[in-house]
């Protein structure tokens, strides 16, 4: 990987998207790799557009801002309209399905713009609690941008004290990883 790999993930407050890049770094990080997360969020935890920024790359990142991302994931409608001045032409922009009356505001000038259902699989599959998970496999898949065994260490370390009171959410958050990748594949 020549140059770092730039992920726009935004969503809601509360929709986990901190959680799911900060995961994503300790997964680089854990690799060996370069790893950089910026967090952006208004003061409210929930109510307000939550913006993190991540780059990931082999040698040491430059600067911390940049103006394209690689790939930009909107998990609401207002956080496709505030992301899409990170989308420049070789842009993949990935957003959930259920998301409704943003046909006008979704990129015309990105390289792909994907549709997931994130939502829905995690409500009639998994669990609501898992979307975020789902939103990681996703990136993943989407990026390559870290091995799936190392996604999931880092969600072991970041959620393994609640796995050892009730193991079957491991299970349930590796499938959502897994659910996540196969969405994604299924319309790259």
């Amino acid at each position: 990987m020549a140059k770092p790999v730039k992920i726009v993930l935004a969503g809601e407050g509360g929709q986990g998207v901190q959680s799911v890049a900060e995961i994503i770094a300790e997964a680089a990080n854990e690799e060996g790799r370069e790893a950089l997360y910026i967090p952006n969020f208004g003061v409210e935890q929930r109510g307000g557009v939550s913006v993190a920024y991540l780059q990931i790359g082999d040698e040491p990142i430059g600067a911390p801002k940049f103006q394209t991302a690689d790939i930009v994931i909107a998990l609401s409608d207002r956080a496709v309209r505030r992301t899409k001045r990170y989308v420049g032409p070789e842009t993949i922009f990935v957003y959930d399905s259920s998301i409704e009356g943003i046909e006008d505001d979704l990129p015309k000038n990105a390289k792909k713009v994907l549709a997931i259902p994130g939502i829905e699989v995690s409500k009639k599959e998994l669990h609501p609690r898992v979307f975020n998970i789902i939103i990681m496999g996703a990136v993943i898949k989407a990026t390559e941008v870290v091995a799936v065994a190392d996604a999931k260490a880092a969600i072991e370390k970041k959620l393994g004290y609640k796995f050892e009171k009730n193991p079957q959410l491991r299970d349930m958050n590796f499938r959502a990883i897994e659910r996540g990748m196969e969405l994604v594949a299924g319309v790259l």
